[in-house]
């Protein structure tokens, strides 16, 4: 069994397992807990420091359906590797300090009638953006597998068609990862991400990198979400200089979800 490991434990978040279920404990402990039972959910990826506050109110909101997610469609952008289309792994696992999360192998046959998906290890390999999700979901659900997307240069409409496929019913979690606007004064940044909200808010289907790092997830989420009649709920919009102080250049966050 081959199993991706943990390559930003003890940087993006602790590697020691009992100081990482602490700090989740804590951070989901202080959030809110949205009212809602999403199919999706929008919600950032940086340092747990910088961003799990506002990942923490995100996650709170499948608290009362986690019992019967069982599976979790997980993209992210690629902060690495620059290629076209959608990226699996070559891998049967993903590994955390919380254990082994098994990837799920049905789903990933299935994407292999998709053109725009192939297996490309490389992008996952030192990729963060999913990474940081999964204690959050270790976290939450008392078990599940794993459909693990790296997004490269991918449309909305490529992105909402694998989402389409593996869309399922209420056993299946969506989660798209993603920042907001990067290193723009604290005022300009909370303007910047207040036009971003509206614009996801409004299902717009055309952010850019400068909006949010992770736009084509979002985008193709967006389309797939708005086919389906999907409410969203804006749940936390803040940056690093409310959680880490330190407001010269800042990094947006946002918490959305989809229900």
């Amino acid at each position: 069994m081959s199993t991706r490991p943990a390559v930003v434990a003890g940087q993006f978040y602790p590697g020691d397992p009992d100081v990482l279920s602490r700090d989740l404990n804590k951070m989901l402990h202080d959030a809110l807990t949205p009212s809602l039972d999403p199919k999706a959910l929008i919600a950032p990826h940086a340092g747990y420091i910088y961003s799990g506050p506002i990942a923490a109110t995100a996650y709170n909101a499948i608290k009362k359906s986690a019992g019967r997610i069982t599976r979790v469609v997980l993209l992210g952008p690629s902060h690495r590797v620059a290629f076209q289309g959608i990226a699996t792994p070559g891998c049967d696992s993903f590994q955390t300090p919380l254990g082994r999360i098994a990837v799920d192998h049905n789903a990933i046959e299935a994407l292999g009638q998709m053109a725009c998906v192939r297996e490309l290890e490389e992008a996952h390999a030192k990729e963060h953006s999913l990474e940081v999700h999964l204690p959050f979901l270790q976290n939450i659900l008392p078990h599940f597998s794993l459909v693990p997307l790296v997004v490269g240069n991918a449309s909305a409409d490529e992105v909402a068609g694998v989402l389409e496929l593996l869309w399922g019913g209420p056993e299946t979690l969506i989660v798209i990862s993603s920042d907001l606007s990067h290193f723009h004064s604290y005022a300009e940044a909370r303007e910047l991400d207040r036009d971003t909200t509206r614009a996801i808010e409004t299902f717009h289907t055309d952010l850019q990198g400068d909006q949010a790092c992770g736009c084509r997830p979002i985008n193709g989420l967006l389309v797939a979400a708005s086919r389906r009649g999907l409410t969203l709920s804006t749940l936390d919009v803040r940056n690093s200089g409310d959680t880490a102080g330190g407001r010269g250049e800042v990094v947006g966050y946002g918490a959305y979800a989809l229900h």
